[in-house]
Parts: C-alpha cells; structure tokens; sequence
C-alpha cells in the first residue's frame, strides 16, 4: 500500500500517461533494435518534453531502461550470429567505474546545462553515424592511424580507457553508452556494422546497469516508468532488431544517423526556448 502511493505521488500514473508510455517503449525498442544504441536516445528528450519529466529522473529511468530492452534485442542478434562479446568485453568493464564517476557528477549539474549538453551529444553522435553509412573505410583507417594495436595487450588497454571514458559520458548524460560503443567497435575495433551493432547492445545492458546504480542512489529514478516503457520496448526492439539483420550497412547506418540529429536537434532547440523564457 505505501508503495502504491509513492507511486502515485512520485510518478503521477494516468492511463493517458500509461499510453504515452507504452508508445515511447516501442519507438525506444525500434531505435535501440535498428542501431545497437542506448534508449536513452529517445527516452530522455521524449519523457522530458512529453512527459515533463526533469532531465535527471529521464536519464535515470532511461538507464533503467537500458537494463531491460537490450538483453531481448541482443538474443535476436545472437541468433544471426551478429554478437562477439569476447572482443567488446573490455570497453564493459573499463565502462563500469566511469559510469559512477559520470553519475556522481550529475547530480550537481544545473537541468537546463544537463540537458543542453545531451541535445549536443544526440547530434554529435548522429552526425558521426551517418558519416560512417558514406565513407566508413577511410574513417576507420584514419582512427588506426591514430591508435596502432602492436600487441594485444596495447589493444587490451585501448579498450578499458575507451570504455572508462564512455562510462563517464554514460553516468553523466544517461547513455547506456550504446552510441559511443558503437562508435568505438567500427571505428577503432573495426567491427562489421552489425556485429558491431549486435555487441553494443549487450555491452549496453552492462554500463547501464552500473549508471543505473548511481542515479539510483541520488533518487532519480522512477521505477513503474522504466518498468512499462522497459516492457514496450522488447517487443518494438525484438521486430527491429530481426529487420536490422537484413538490411543493408549503408541503408542502416544512414537511416539511423539521420533520426539521432533530428531528435537531438529538437532537444536542443527546445531546451534553449526553455532557458530564454
């Protein structure tokens, strides 16, 4: 019975917004499914434009989030034989301290800053997205120009400080990190793009589990919310992910570079008119 009414006061269930839920579940599943990347790309500038939830409590429920969905998605690619968690396996675990560092600097970060800082991120990482659907080979020659894997224990440690960094951004904006991941297993690890797709989404569930702590202890979260909108997305995210699988690696990646920048440049639009009035 108390928890029933902190549900009520805390979360403010209507069936309306019951309804609203479920529809940003399944669009949060179909993003995740398509592209491998956090739900957080959709969950935080939906539940806090439609919803009117604070950026904090969106980017803690959308690391919840990112615990349920994934684990489903990641199974229809493991199906495909489009998961290789083996090589992705040191970004998750160099992910994991970050993700409390970033989610620990959250907590004393003005909203309107905060949320700025993902509309940013959104664009940032579509625009890289769609880059890599037009011109992926000479993106990734140019990032091994850069960072040369000499031995395995080079590559090794590459992978633990990217994944550091990425859980730092994962804690800080609520990303599950699925973006940044993808980035870094085509561009530096040189995955296909749907085995690469395939491996973020399982690293993803781990680095959100461990930013969801973290929100979880500053009170940002709201449960009954990541629970139904968490549901909704394994059913939108299980019928992209098994599309995804058979589309082409262009069409893919542009598709979803593309979706990325309108959703962050609408959040960014929005909050500046937020901040002027």
């Amino acid at each position: 019975m108390i928890a029933l009414e902190l549900i009520r006061e805390n979360e403010f269930v209507t069936l309306v917004n019951i309804v609203l839920m479920v529809i940003i579940g399944i669009f949060t599943g179909v993003v995740t499914g398509l592209t491998g990347s956090s739900g957080v790309m959709v969950v935080v500038p939906l539940l806090n434009m439609v919803l009117d939830y604070p950026i904090h409590d969106a980017i803690g429920t959308s690391l919840m989030v990112d615990i349920i969905a994934p684990f489903a998605i990641a199974f229809s690619y493991y199906r495909h034989g489009n998961i290789d968690l083996r090589s992705g396996i040191w970004i998750a675990i160099g992910s994991i301290g970050g993700a409390q560092l970033g989610a620990t600097f959250s907590a004393g970060l003005p909203e309107n800053g905060l949320g700025g800082i993902f509309g940013l991120y959104l664009t940032i990482m579509g625009l890289l997205i769609w880059r890599k659907g037009i011109n992926r080979r000479a993106i990734v020659d140019k990032f091994q120009n850069i960072i040369k894997f000499s031995t395995k224990y080079q590559k090794l440690f590459t992978s633990l400080t990217l994944g550091f960094l990425i859980g730092i951004v994962t804690g800080l904006l609520g990303a599950g990190g699925g973006g940044m991941i993808l980035i870094v297993l085509v561009f530096v690890l040189d995955f296909p793009l749907h085995v690469a797709i395939g491996t973020s989404v399982m690293i993803m569930a781990i680095t959100a589990t461990s930013g969801t702590i973290g929100y979880a202890l500053n009170g940002f979260i709201r449960p009954l919310t990541g629970l139904i909108v968490g549901a909704s997305a394994v059913g939108g995210g299980t019928i992209s992910a098994f599309c995804a699988n058979r589309v082409k690696e262009k069409t893919l990646a542009n598709a979803i570079g593309i979706i990325f920048m309108v959703l962050g440049i609408v959040m960014t639009v929005i909050r500046f008119i937020k901040m002027q009035g």
